[in-house]
C-alpha cells in the first residue's frame, strides 16, 4: 500500500512541550476551560498603576487586548483533575487457559525446569509446570514475555515468574539453587556441554512480596531487565531493572536493582502499559501518556541529555495526550488517539515507525525523536499493534494484518518476489526494509486475525478461530514450525500435536523463544478447521 508517509501533524509546540491538538469534545472542553483560566490569568492587573491605567482606558472606551494563552504541559497537569477521563477501568482476563512454549530456553526462559533436554524446543509444548494440578488455581488467564523472562497469571490472582534472574526479573530468590553441573560419564544422556539449568530460574515460582490488596491484577508487563504489574485500582508495581548502550543504568537514582515489587508513587490511574526493551510506557484514564527507563534512541518520547539519564528512570509525561492505546517496539513506540490517528516516535533505520524523511528515504540509525503521525495507519482503524527489535505489525478492526520495517531475517512476513515498491534497497539492490505498512494476504483475504505477537525478529498472527501463523527468523525454533533450514518468508500455520485442538487466545514472544495460551476445543470443531486451513493451501 503506497500513500504519503509523512503528513504535517497538528501539534501545538512550546518550550519543552509537546501537546496534540484535541479534537473529542469533552477534551476539548477541558482544554477550553484551562485556556480561559490562562487568559483570565495574564489580563488581570496585578499593580495600582495598572488598575489605574485600566479604569482610565475603560473610561475611554479601549478595550483591554488580553494576552496570548500559554497551553502548556504544566497548566494541563496542574488541572488534571478537570479533565474527564477517556479510557475504561480494565477488566483485565479471567478465562483459565492452556500455557505454551517453544524455542530456545538455554537462559531458563521456556519454564520447562533443570533438564538439560528442555533448552530447545522445536514446536508448541505444553508446559506441565502450569497446570491446575499443579498451580492450585483453575489455569493461567494472562502473561507477559520479556527478552529471556516470563511472568504469567493465576485465577487466583498470583503471579508466576521464570527465566533468568541477573537483573531480579523474577521477584523471588533464586541465589540458592542447586549447582547443577554435568556429570563426566553423562555424554551418553545429553549432547549438552552446559549441563542443566538452574531449578529455581528454569521451573515457574510465585512471585514474592506482592501488596496484600482486593484489586486485581489486570495486566503483566516485562521488558528486557524490568517486571511491571498493573492492578485495576490504577497502581503500578514494578521491579528489576533498566541498561543502557553502556551497560546497567539502574531501577532509579538510587537503587540499581529493584528486587521486589515497588509501588511507581507518581502513577495514578493506570489503565495499560506497554514495555520495550529497556523503557516502559504508561497509559491513564485521562489518556496521558507516562514513559521512563533508557531513552537514547528517543523511545521516551522526548530528548535525554546525558546528565538527565537518571530522572528518566522516572515515569514522566511528555505531552502526549488524548490516547486510547499504546504499544511498543524494543526501541520504538506507537500510540492510538481517540480519532484513531496513530503517532510513533523512536528509532527508525529500517522504517518500524512507519515513516520516512520528506524524500521517502530512510536513513541509517534514524529516529523519530518526537510523536509522529503515521497518515499511512491512520485511516485503518487499527486496534492492535506489536514491534519487535527492527520491525511492528498491526491489526485492523476488520481483522487484517499490516507489517513494516526490517526485511533480511524475513520478520515482515513478505517474499521478495511480492515487496511493494517502497520497499528500501542497499547499494547492491538487495532489499532492507519496508517501511509502508504493508498487508499481508494469508491463503485468501477471507481470512481474519484476532491478535498478533512478535519476538526480536519473528512474527505471529491468529486467526479468528484460533490458529497461529508464524514468520521470521528461525535458527533458535522460535517460529514453533520444527527444524527449519532458514528464515520462514512468508506466515507458515503451526499444525502439531500439543495445539492442533487448541483455540489460541493470546500469543507473546522474546528474544529466541515463544509463549501461546489456548482453550482445549471440540475436536470434531478442530478437524473441520484443520481441513478449512488444508483446502486453503495453507
Amino acid at each position: 500500500m503506497d500513500m504519503p508517509l509523512r503528513q504535517s501533524i497538528r501539534l501545538i509546540n512550546f518550550p519543552n512541550t509537546l501537546i496534540c491538538l484535541l479534537s473529542s469534545n469533552a477534551y476539548s472542553e477541558a482544554i477550553e476551560i484551562i485556556l480561559t483560566n490562562a487568559t483570565r490569568q495574564t489580563t488581570t492587573p496585578n499593580t495600582m498603576s495598572e488598575i489605574k491605567d485600566t479604569r482610565k482606558r475603560s473610561a475611554d472606551s479601549v478595550t483591554l487586548t488580553p494576552k496570548k494563552a500559554r497551553l502548556t504541559s504544566s497548566s494541563i497537569l496542574h488541572r488534571y483533575s478537570k479533565l474527564p477521563n477517556i479510557n475504561a477501568v480494565p477488566q483485565g482476563r479471567t478465562e483459565p487457559l492452556d500455557l505454551f512454549v517453544w524455542g530456545t530456553g538455554s537462559m531458563c526462559e521456556l519454564g520447562l525446569g533443570p533438564k538439560a533436554n528442555t533448552k530447545e524446543v522445536k514446536r508448541p509444548r505444553l508446559n506441565p509446570l502450569l497446570t491446575p494440578e499443579v498451580i492450585k488455581a483453575e489455569g493461567i488467564v494472562d502473561f507477559a514475555v520479556g527478552g529471556m523472562h516470563v511472568l504469567s497469571l493465576d485465577s487466583n490472582n498470583s503471579v508466576w515468574s521464570w527465566g533468568t534472574n541477573d537483573s531480579k526479573v523474577l521477584g523471588r530468590n533464586t541465589s540458592k539453587a542447586k549447582e547443577n553441573l554435568k556429570a563426566i560419564d553423562d555424554g551418553a544422556a545429553s549432547d549438552d556441554e552446559d549441563g542443566d539449568l538452574n531449578e529455581l530460574e528454569s521451573t515457574p515460582g510465585r512471585v514474592e512480596n506482592l501488596p496484600k490488596t482486593d484489586s486485581k491484577i489486570v495486566q503483566l508487563a516485562a521488558t528486557d531487565n524490568l517486571s511491571a504489574i498493573l492492578y485495576q485500582n490504577g497502581d503500578v508495581y514494578t521491579w528489576g531493572t533498566f541498561r543502557s548502550n553502556e551497560g546497567l543504568l539502574g531501577f532509579s537514582k538510587t537503587t540499581e536493582y529493584q528486587e521486589k515489587p515497588l509501588k511507581q508513587k507518581n502513577l495514578k490511574n493506570i489503565v495499560q502499559l506497554a514495555a520495550g526493551k529497556d523503557h516502559m510506557l504508561a497509559l491513564d484514564a485521562k489518556g496521558i501518556v507516562y514513559a521512563w527507563g533508557n531513552g537514547q534512541q528517543f523511545q521516551l518520547g522526548r530528548k535525554i541529555l546525558e546528565r538527565h539519564k537518571f530522572s528518566a528512570l522516572e515515569p514522566q509525561q511528555f505531552g502526549l495526550y488524548d490516547i486510547k492505546y499504546i504499544a511498543s517496539g524494543d526501541f520504538h513506540c506507537f500510540a492510538i488517539d481517540n480519532n484513531d490517528r496513530v503517532f510513533t516516535w523512536g528509532l527508525n533505520q529500517y522504517g518500524q515507525c512507519g515513516v520516512t524523511n520528506e524524500h521517502g528515504e530512510l536513513e541509517d540509525g534514524s529516529v523519530i525523536s518526537k510523536p509522529e503521525e503515521v497518515v499511512a495507519l491512520s485511516a485503518m482503524k487499527v486496534k492492535e499493534i506489536v514491534g519487535g527489535e527492527h520491525h511492528s505489525l498491526a491489526l485492523t478492526e476488520s481483522g487484517d494484518v499490516y507489517s513494516w520495517g526490517r526485511f533480511d531475517m524475513k520478520e515482515v512476513g513478505i517474499p521478495e518476489d511480492k515487496l511493494p515498491e517502497s520497499t528500501f534497497k542497499d547499494a547492491h539492490g538487495k532489499p532492507r526494509s519496508v517501511p509502508v505498512p504493508t498487508k499481508l494476504t494469508i491463503g485468501s483475504d477471507s481470512v481474519k486475525f484476532k491478535t498478533i505477537g512478535t519476538g526480536s525478529h519473528h512474527s505471529f498472527a491468529v486467526t479468528t478461530d484460533g490458529v497461529v501463523f508464524s514468520w521470521g527468523f528461525g535458527d533458535t525454533y522460535a517460529p514453533g514450525l520444527g527444524p527449519l533450514d532458514g528464515d520462514v518468508d512468508v506466515p507458515t500455520r503451526i499444525f502439531n500435536t500439543a495445539t492442533k485442538y487448541e483455540d489460541i487466545k493470546i500469543i507473546g514472544a522474546g528474544g529466541q523463544f515463544s509463549v501461546s495460551a489456548g482453550k482445549k476445543m471440540d475436536e470434531d470443531e478442530a478437524e473441520d478447521r484443520n481441513d478449512k486451513y488444508e483446502d486453503m493451501g495453507v
